[in-house]
């Protein structure tokens, strides 16, 4: 889905949510996996005839309001990537995407740190101050999962503060890309809800000079269009 993005952002120079949508249901029909109960179930009202917009709210009346999951932080990295958003309109960006699929508003204000905390991150701003950055207009729950506490509490889980505070945590206290990213699998097990934003902070931390081929997918068609994307947004700034 971030690739999805990628390439939305980049072929139309916007942040396009209709052209997004339109793409990840595309996508969802022909290979689409590992999306969550809460994306799933959106795409497959949205594919019976229902309107996005309406799929979104039933998703959320059906789960009774458990709608915070953390695939809108997954997916929203190529948002940071995108210099033609500016700074102060990246948690807004972030915030309104989420809303294709999560109702819930800390699944939304989760990716708003995230991509607030990337872009920093991008510009070289030091670590704890990035974090800082990414934490001004959030909300509670999203701050306290941008403190670097304790190991204690920590959740594999994936409601999205969860998976956020457990991210910052293990990057915080790992000295490498590949540390944190071996730190991640092992104290996440079969859930892959936080190793995946350890790698998303972590380039963004670290750079993509310290995330080796050998984690890439081994995919050729699929690494031409990752690196296709990330060239492109690159080529913004």
């Amino acid at each position: 889905m971030a690739l999805e993005l990628a390439e939305s952002l980049t072929e139309r120079n916007a942040l396009d949510l209709r052209d997004v949508a339109r793409r990840y249901m595309n996508w969802w029909r022909k290979d689409g996996f590992d999306t969550g109960p809460t994306a799933t179930r959106v795409f497959e009202l949205a594919s019976s005839g229902l309107a996005i917009e309406q799929a979104v709210i039933k998703v959320d009346i059906e789960s009774g309001g458990q709608t915070a999951g953390c695939n809108p932080a997954h997916r929203s990295a190529p948002l940071a990537m995108a210099a033609f958003i500016a700074d102060g309109q990246l948690g807004e960006a972030a915030a309104a995407e989420a809303l294709l699929t999560h109702r819930h508003p800390l699944a939304g204000d989760v990716a708003a740190a995230v991509v607030v905390l990337c872009r920093a991150l991008i510009r070289g701003v030091p670590w704890l101050r990035a974090l800082e950055v990414a934490a001004a207009g959030r909300r509670p729950e999203t701050r306290q999962a941008l403190a670097v506490g304790y190991a204690a509490g920590l959740s594999p889980g994936g409601y999205a503060p969860d998976v956020l505070r457990a991210a910052v945590f293990i990057l915080h206290h790992s000295h490498s890309f590949n540390a944190a990213l071996r730190r991640a699998v092992d104290f996440a097990g079969p859930s892959n809800y936080c190793p995946v934003l350890v790698g998303c902070l972590g380039g963004a931390k670290w750079g993509r000079s310290s995330i080796p081929d050998s984690v890439m997918p081994a995919r050729p068609v699929l690494m031409k269009r990752i690196n296709k994307a990330a060239d492109a947004l690159a080529a913004g700034w």
